[in-house]
């Protein structure tokens, strides 16, 4: 919920333990940007565990690039409707002190708390400023319009009302746009959670003039919360289209604390059907917690090309939510998150001499055992959304036996691209008790690698690996 509120970390140290290669790093994050029309700095790679691009609440952030400026725009804050501010590089982030929004709609709850989730585009004669605001007729959070000249603003306040408002489904927040063959689109949610309706929240897609400010068709729903790791609600909907299919992120859960999350879902035709991913993309788990309550996200190109997601994340009181920025990539169309983990099972991986079985307490249901020969390994081809360095984390099983019957720790060699790079070592747990191992540092190339567990020290079966 956009309320306002009054990946993996790696240390060098753990870095020399395995392997000194060169590794793609973003540098330290300064609170200053350069001027907007300085040269963007080389590209880096963008990790969550590096710390986030801005240290200041900066919620449900929405990016647009206008010539070499990154612009970014964000729920209330510092005494402003909508919080703005630059980047050349998406990394270093210069905040903007004027209110980009001074003044709401007439329609609109002269509140600014009450602000949330703007979103900006190019609308050819200027930019669109769709915002969250309360809607004074239906006292429900609803969906307004101003326009500008610059993209600094100031935005003014069109229309007599709010632009959606379907009240009676808990008004309607978190609007989004998409273009495609000429045609605008808004994503947004209904409140449905609001207010104690305890209604579905359904992520809608609906036409638009060119310029946001009018409605030209009805709405079409997407999806709702349907999955027990989104438990009440899911909101702040994003579109892309990759690789020929549409995917659509939204976050889950309550916005507070560590359990907002983000999921998504694809599909073939703009509206839909959507299927959505077994699980979630991004959680405060998933990034080790290295970033709390990951959600609000937006997608936008680097300045080398590549795709960056954006979101915000709780400092480590709960006070405020930082902005964030990660490598994004697409694997057959699903996709990647640097330094968020990304888990492929055992079962799917490419096995020799050794065999899949059923492991009713395994992922999936199914495990690879019998990794009992020299030449006996599973070979897995895993997905890195940019190059560097990562993170190799291992689900498995050993239960072996030393000669007098005693526990021992078994191992496999692990080989990365047709590379030797060390041993990945497993405690004892017993048979079909699975654990994920610590952590082994391991460098990717961008795209798809393969990542190669062989038979080393007495035995282990494998879950699957995550890999960050």
């Amino acid at each position: 919920m956009r309320r306002r509120v009054a990946a993996c970390g790696l240390t060098a140290a753990a870095l020399i333990l395995i392997l000194i290669l060169g590794r793609a790093q973003a540098g330290p994050h300064a609170p200053a940007a350069p001027s907007p029309a300085a040269p963007a700095p080389a590209p880096t790679a963008a990790h969550p565990a590096d710390g986030p691009v801005l240290a200041r609440n900066f919620p449900d952030p929405d990016i647009v690039k206008v010539g070499r400026t990154y612009h970014a725009y964000a729920t209330n804050g510092a005494g402003q409707h909508v919080q703005h501010a630059t980047s050349a590089d998406l990394t270093h982030w210069r905040t903007d002190s004027t209110d980009v929004l001074p003044a709401l709609g007439a329609w609109a709850v002269p509140d600014r708390g009450l602000v949330w989730a703007p979103e900006v585009y190019d609308n050819g004669a200027g930019f669109t400023l769709h915002y969250t605001a309360r809607d004074r007729a239906s006292d429900r959070q609803c969906i307004g319009v101003a326009l500008s000249q610059s993209p600094e603003g100031p935005f003014r306040p069109v229309g007599a009302g709010p632009l959606i408002c379907p009240a009676a489904a808990g008004g309607a927040i978190d609007a989004a746009s998409y273009t495609e063959n000429g045609r605008r689109y808004v994503l947004w949610k209904n409140d449905g959670n609001c207010c104690g309706l305890g209604a579905d929240t359904w992520l809608h897609l609906q036409p638009t003039s060119w310029d946001g400010t009018r409605l030209t068709g009805g709405a079409t729903r997407l999806v709702k919360q349907d999955r027990e790791w989104e438990d009440p609600l899911v909101e702040a909907p994003t579109l892309v289209r990759r690789g020929g299919r549409y995917v659509l992120f939204y976050s889950a859960h309550f916005y507070s604390r560590d359990q907002y999350r983000t999921g998504y879902a694809v599909a073939e035709r703009l509206t839909g059907p959507y299927t959505k991913a077994a699980g979630p993309l991004l959680t405060t788990d998933s990034f080790a917690g290295a970033v709390r309550g990951p959600g609000g996200q937006d997608v936008v190109t680097g300045p080398d090309g590549r795709d960056r997601i954006v979101f915000h994340g709780w400092n480590a009181d709960y006070t405020q939510r930082f902005l964030y920025a990660a490598d994004l990539g697409f694997a057959d169309g699903r996709p990647v998150v640097r330094g968020s983990k990304s888990f492929y099972e055992a079962e799917d991986a490419r096995v020799l001499n050794a065999a899949v079985r059923e492991a009713p307490l395994a992922s999936g249901g199914r495990a690879v055992g019998g990794i009992d020969h020299a030449d006996s390994h599973v070979e897995f081809r895993v997905f890195a959304a940019s190059a560097g360095a990562h993170t190799l984390f291992v689900r498995y099983g050993n239960g072996s036996l030393d000669g007098a019957g005693a526990p021992v720790p078994a191992a496999h060699r692990l080989t990365v691209n047709g590379t030797a790079a060390g041993v990945v070592p497993y405690p004892h747990t017993g048979w079909d008790r699975w654990r994920s191992t610590a952590g082994t540092p391991l460098v990717l190339r961008a795209g798809w690698n393969t990542v190669r567990l062989s038979k080393d020290a007495y035995y282990a079966e494998l879950d699957g690996v995550d890999v960050a």
